[in-house]
């Protein structure tokens, strides 16, 4: 699988999935979550409810429809709250790994990730940025291209660091 790191913003993204770093009640939110439902409109929001009606646990994901993205499907994870004690590891390296089997079950061959809890679940950048690239290194699919969308200059200079 070919990893690349964009700055950008991930509703703008020209792939088959985006993924979204949703919460637990899968009702939208802020951050990624926020600018992910505003673009897709109320569709995604509607999906969230029929496909969720209980929420998502933390480092599982689930699809829904992308609504009026660009892309076709939007994949939500929820990861650990870093800042609320939610600091198992092995949760944030389970939502790239669940994002590439949901992928897999839709048929993706290019996805978009954010960094995931990186932003105001807190967990610590160089970590985060780690756990994203060596989960998408080691993983199984048949998705081709996985993109790491970086918001700030400064995501985006740590996760191209990472990849070399």
């Amino acid at each position: 699988m070919d990893i690349t790191v964009v700055k950008g913003d991930i509703t703008a993204q020209n792939v088959d999935a985006i993924v979204n770093a949703a919460n637990n009640g899968m009702r939208g939110g802020g951050g990624v979550d926020g600018a992910i439902h505003a673009a897709g409109g109320p569709a995604v929001l509607a999906d969230c409810i029929a496909r969720f009606p209980n929420g998502l646990a933390t480092g599982d994901a689930g699809w829904t429809t992308a609504g009026e993205l660009p892309a076709d499907w939007v994949i939500h994870t929820v990861g650990p709250n870093y800042a609320a004690g939610q600091r198992d590891r092995s949760l944030l390296l389970s939502c790239y790994r669940r994002c590439l089997e949901v992928a897999d079950e839709l048929g993706v061959r290019s996805i978009a990730f954010p960094l995931i809890s990186a932003g105001v679940y807190a967990w610590p950048l160089e970590d985060a940025v780690d756990a994203a690239v060596s989960t998408l290194e080691t993983t199984s699919t048949r998705v081709r291209e996985s993109r790491i969308v970086a918001f700030s200059d400064r995501d985006f200079r740590a996760v191209r660091a990472r990849l070399g």
